[in-house]
């Protein structure tokens, strides 16, 4: 199968690309991370792969609706 027709069956299924499944998927376990075991944003975005924390800190923001710290506290 080639990448491009992996991606649009993908698509067709999830409804999502597989870069914002992934992205999904490790800003969901950073949330787990930081709600069940108390790391903060900053150990978190480093445990799941990001590089940069403010680039974390947005694509958080852009998915949960508010910036970690916000987003645990009130989970919590």
């Amino acid at each position: 199968m080639s990448l491009s027709t992996f991606n649009r069956y993908f698509r067709q299924v999830t409804s999502i690309s597989p870069l914002q499944f992934q992205k999904r998927l490790r800003l969901l376990e950073a949330q787990k991370l930081m709600v069940a075991k108390g790391e903060d944003a900053s150990r978190a975005a480093f445990a799941v792969g990001y590089e940069s924390v403010t680039q974390f800190n947005r694509e958080y923001k852009r998915l949960f609706g508010s910036p970690p710290h916000q987003d645990v506290n009130r989970r919590l």
